[in-house]
């Protein structure tokens, strides 16, 4: 089964093509990146109308790239949910368009769970595992029992590890996008430069949850109170302190999970799992008998390959969706996405 994956949540315009939901035969992303940099930040409106440029020639590009035409193609696929709604409704209304006139079936994809599933396409892991969903927008410790079925145990209950990311980078002017910027810059400092805190939670009430507004607000406006003694105050030992904070706060909760749960297979996915020492972090599990996967840098970004995979396994399985299917904003309610 060749699906055709469209991806239009935030600020990546991608489609990609995939067979049987596991050989991406193209994967094309058209970045926004440059033209949101002066705003360090996604621009929503600038953003949908660039996908409403890019897009056709996007999805042109992924099925010339893939060796096939349009009439090869046996199902169309695209986020639905969650992100942006300007742009997910761009991504939602041609891909309707285009199976309709192609006379195949179509289906809205959970953003979500289509980077929970990222990584099965290069590194097949057996249900049940520990997924770890790291993002701009979304900072989620799950049970992922299928492909489909999710049980969250723990999420943030305010900033993402990704937003974080980003708000202290466009603080201290160290670039944009945030996440990469800082990951760059810590490898010149020392992480132990400041101590930044984490936060204090019920653990019994809120054993797996995370919170990042804390830190965020210390790192922003309270740096000087968490200088150690004798270390310098530079951009670099900012940037390092802060990510070893933000990781050491995720891995926290991530190995309680693991203790609690007797799973002995995770797997991370979203932007922020290209994090060199997040990915460094959940290397280290596998000496202690854990098997650990996540996607390839290509595939942590936004991107129609992981949607493409996904969509397979729900077409595979007899699901469709009709005319009536429309984007939301929101990610559905847990205990399943």
């Amino acid at each position: 089964m060749i699906v055709l994956g469209i991806e239009t949540s935030c600020d990546e315009c991608s489609a990609a093509v995939v067979r049987d939901g596991r050989e991406i035969m193209s994967n094309v992303i058209a970045t926004q990146i440059e033209l949101h940099k002066p705003y360090q930040g996604v621009v929503p409106e600038l953003a949908s109308r660039l996908h409403t440029e890019w897009i056709e020639q996007v999805v042109g590009a992924a099925v010339t790239k893939a060796g096939i035409g349009m009439e090869d193609l046996d199902a169309v696929a695209f986020t639905n949910r969650p992100g942006l709604l300007g742009s997910l409704l761009v991504g939602v209304n041609y891909a309707k368009t285009l199976a309709e006139t192609l006379g195949i079936p179509f289906i809205g994809i959970d953003h979500i769970r289509g980077h929970l599933y990222a990584s099965q396409i290069e590194n097949p892991l057996e249900y049940p595992y520990l997924g770890v969903l790291v993002s701009g927008g979304h900072t989620v410790i799950c049970k992922v029992l299928s492909y489909d079925e999710v049980d969250v145990l723990g999420t943030t209950i305010d900033d993402a590890i990704g937003e974080a990311f980003d708000k202290v980078a466009k603080f201290y002017d160290l670039g944009y996008p945030g996440g990469v910027v800082i990951d760059r810059l810590s490898k010149e400092g020392d992480p132990n430069a400041f101590m930044f805190p984490g936060p204090s939670m019920d653990r019994n009430e809120h054993p797996y949850d995370m919170s990042y507004s804390g830190l965020k607000t210390a790192v922003i406006n309270q740096k000087d109170r968490f200088l150690v003694p004798g270390k310098e105050d530079s951009k670099a030992n900012i940037a390092a302190s802060f990510q070893r904070q933000a990781v050491g706060i995720l891995m926290k909760r991530l190995r309680l999970a693991l203790k609690d749960t007797g799973l002995k297979r995770v797997s991370a996915g979203g932007g922020v799992a290209a994090n060199s020492l997040l990915r460094s972090e959940l290397k280290e599990l596998e000496k202690e008998g854990y098997q650990v996967t996540f996607p390839s840098l290509k595939l942590c970004t936004d991107n129609g390959a992981m949607i493409a995979g996904l969509a397979y396994n729900y077409l595979r399985d007899g699901y469709r969706d009709d005319v009536t299917v429309s984007a939301s904003a929101r990610v559905n309610a847990f205990k399943k996405f």
